[in-house]
């Protein structure tokens, strides 16, 4: 968008791009309508360098281009059975004079991993450690960045979330974008080029790739997406459900969290997945799992309460005192909740952007397999994606810069110790895959106009 337009000439842009979209006009309940935004936050480059050498993450996110405004928005999208909701997102605008941080800048659509937390907003990056990440690795250097908080939490008027299905979840997506995007061309400041980038880490890697499947599957005539890079996803889901359910395979660390996710989430979505609670849940679980998540109450508080089995690796999902039946275990292979699974795997599509994945080879909470079966599925279709394993140097980008985030990744591991297990997936591995994905996007910088 031109940033010499009027400030009239942008208020009338934008009234009609959220016509156009099928986000505003007479319709109240259009998709991607903007109900309601606030500003929440407002930090200084020293701000965000704070914040980001706090984490220990300055190092990696280098020093602030732009400081970064943040916003809360509120927007109507639509649940699994196609009747309109609302859903709310984060929007952080680069500010400053700096040349990255002025006119039309590229955009950011990125999604969030997996929280229990019904309150979690990506846009108070305070109290959220992911929103923080991604102010310092991308908003303070110049994106635009649309970061949904998704059905069910903050806001939302859904009360459960749609978990994994790839279809709602993009969609969702999809109209927080388009809200956001009407947002930020109203208020002024810097501006949303045509260059769209998507990304998202763990649950939102998945949610990341469906996102992008659904943009130019659907969508090519209002975005065209410039690359993605989702980090750690699961986008094999029946793959990972195989092997979790396996009586020789392994339950993954979490698997106690995100199985009831996953059945409430297509039990609504879809139905059938089970007659009654007890046919999946093992008593007392049955009375307290099915709608146990998101909430605000901890998972620790949760577990002395006797509503989850009481293991803080969170496997303890079958066998006495687990989570699940051995009945649900044992009719699964030809269950409704596997061919659900099936149904929100994410192989078989051929993206037209270029595309990147990034993960660690050793995580317990998503298994790598996810991203290398990804990654083969594409090459079968003759689409090159490079596969960055943080284990292995010989698979990331030539330079030495990107041998520094091997190298710091080791170390980042040796200064775990005995915790390697848990910080894994949660916090080892998202911030040097971010690094990467930075570098990845600038290489595609230009590419659109």
């Amino acid at each position: 968008m031109n940033p010499r337009f009027p400030l009239a000439m942008l208020a009338l842009a934008a009234s009609a791009f959220l016509t156009a979209c099928g986000g505003g006009g007479d319709d109240p309940q259009a998709r991607g309508t903007l109900v309601a935004s606030r500003a929440t936050a407002s930090h200084a480059n020293a701000d965000v360098n704070a914040a980001a050498q706090a984490d220990g993450l300055l190092q990696l996110t280098g020093l602030a281009e732009c400081g970064v405004s943040v916003s809360h928005l509120d927007y109507v999208t639509r649940d699994p059975q196609g009747a309109p909701a609302t859903a709310s997102a984060a929007v952080m605008v680069p500010t400053g004079s700096g040349a990255n941080c002025t006119g039309p800048r590229p955009v950011l659509l990125y999604s969030h991993g997996t929280t229990t937390l019904k309150s979690y907003d990506m846009a108070n990056p305070k109290a959220t450690p992911e929103a923080r990440l991604v102010e310092a690795f991308f908003a303070a250097h110049g994106y635009i960045v649309v970061a949904p908080n998704y059905l069910g939490y903050d806001t939302s008027s859904l009360s459960y979330h749609p978990y994994l299905n790839a279809e709602v979840q993009a969609a969702d997506m999809i109209d927080g974008l388009r809200a956001g995007l009407a947002q930020v061309a109203a208020a002024g400041g810097a501006r949303a080029s045509q260059q769209l980038f998507v990304s998202g880490y763990s649950q939102g890697g998945h949610v990341a790739m469906a996102t992008h499947k659904v943009l130019e599957r659907d969508h090519a005539g209002e975005f065209t997406v410039t690359a993605a890079a989702p980090m750690s996803g699961p986008y094999n889901l029946v793959q990972f459900g195989d092997t979790v359910t396996s009586p020789t395979g392994t339950v993954n660390i979490g698997g106690e969290l995100f199985m009831p996710y996953l059945l409430r989430s297509y039990q609504n979505s879809y139905g059938g997945i089970y007659a009654n609670a007890s046919d999946v849940y093992q008593a007392p679980y049955d009375k307290t799992a099915p709608t146990i998540f998101p909430t605000d109450v901890p998972v620790a508080t949760l577990m002395a309460q006797g509503a989850l089995p009481n293991d803080p690796s969170f496997r303890m999902l079958f066998g006495a005192g687990g989570l699940l039946t051995d009945s649900f275990r044992s009719s699964y292979p030809t269950s409704a909740f596997r061919q659900a699974l099936q149904t929100n795997t994410l192989l078989g599509w051929t993206p037209k952007a270029p595309v990147a994945l990034c993960g660690g080879a050793n995580d317990p909470t998503v298994f790598y397999t996810n991203t290398t079966s990804m990654q083969a599925d594409f090459a079968t279709r003759g689409i090159t994606v490079p596969a960055w394993n943080l284990e292995d140097r010989s698979s990331l980008p030539e330079g030495k810069s990107y041998g520094e985030v091997y190298d710091g990744f080791q170390l980042a591991k040796l200064a775990a110790g005995s915790n390697i297990a848990a910080k894994y997936h949660g916090e080892l591995v998202p911030p040097f895959c971010s690094a990467l994905v930075r570098g990845f996007f600038a290489t595609k910088l230009g590419a659109a106009s």
